[in-house]
């Protein structure tokens, strides 16, 4: 897997732009999940929030994942169960 490549943006559905930003706002879905699921990687996710947020909501999300260890797998403890993957099985767009 190459997680630098991604899809272009332009190249999302609806759907799928939904079921990023509904990623992205989940604590614990990683930003690998989001890759995996969509093919968006975390730089890219970022400018999805961008333009699909207001302002002041895309500043509250910036904040809220900013280094938070949730966000990326390889900062999580290993003894942490939750598997964000089952959720973000639910947010995939079916459109």
């Amino acid at each position: 897997m190459l997680r630098n490549s991604s899809k272009r943006i332009s190249d999302l559905s609806p759907g799928d732009l939904s079921a990023v930003i509904q990623m992205a706002w989940e604590d614990r879905t990683t930003f690998e999940t989001i890759w995996e699921r969509v093919g968006v990687v975390e730089a890219d996710v970022i400018r999805i929030m961008r333009a699909e947020l207001t302002p002041s909501s895309f500043k509250m999300w910036r904040k809220r994942v900013k280094g938070r260890v949730t966000k990326h797998r390889a900062l999580r403890d290993p003894a942490m169960k939750f598997a964000d993957i089952a959720v973000a099985d639910h947010r995939r767009a079916h459109c």
